[in-house]
């Protein structure tokens, strides 16, 4: 008979997060998991055509390949990608203050969509891919308004131009969905799937934000 005491443990699942973004980071730990991080360096230029669901799904897909092909077995690896969406066209991140500006001004006053696409992807099967959408009203913004927060640096490194985490949340009237999601990271959509491989979770954690 053989002593359970003398059977080494199973090791733990090991979590990567395949992305350089702090807010990312945050959203995963807030969410109660342990988790490496090793950002790809994948081009994220939309092919020709592509609709926004398809272009993130893709994009998460390559990141997740790209981490995941110089991991170990025994290794998970979650990827995403977030764009926003206007009248059913891609709106990436400003290339100057003056473009935060002006895609500020284009979204001030009405409804615009926020889509993240994800992959989970492990050891010898295929990954699971996903989608969740939001939708974010914005109010009225001046054109004052719209060029001190640009100013301030924050919207330059994000879809959309505004950050609903920081200062961009004071345009935000209201979002429909997942406030996570439009952050990018949808903790409703990516936590239960991450339980259901064993990847250990600290009690407590998060499952919104």
């Amino acid at each position: 008979m053989i002593d359970p005491a003398a059977v080494p443990p199973r090791p733990l699942p090991r979590l990567v997060l395949a992305s350089g973004s702090p807010r990312r980071r945050l959203l995963l730990a807030m969410a109660g998991f342990e988790f490496e991080v090793m950002a790809p360096h994948v081009d994220e230029t939309p092919h020709e055509g592509e609709d926004p669901e398809h272009m993130v799904v893709r994009l998460a897909q390559e990141k997740a390949a790209a981490v995941r092909a110089v991991l170990g077995d025994g290794s998970w690896v979650l990827a995403c990608d977030t764009t926003v969406v206007r009248d059913g066209e891609i709106v990436g991140k400003p290339a100057s203050a003056e473009e935060a500006v002006a895609i500020l001004l284009s979204l001030a006053d009405r409804s615009h969509e926020v889509v993240t696409g994800f992959a989970i992807a492990g050891t010898g099967t295929a990954p699971e891919v996903g989608a969740t959408w939001s939708v974010v009203t914005m109010r009225g913004i001046s054109h004052a308004e719209a060029a001190a927060y640009a100013a301030s640096g924050e919207p330059l490194d994000k879809a959309g131009a505004y950050g609903l985490q920081g200062e961009g949340r004071r345009f935000v009237a209201a979002v429909a969905g997942s406030r996570s999601n439009v952050v990018g990271l949808p903790l409703e959509s990516v936590v239960p799937r991450l339980v259901a491989r064993g990847i250990p979770r600290r009690s407590g954690g998060a499952d919104t934000w």
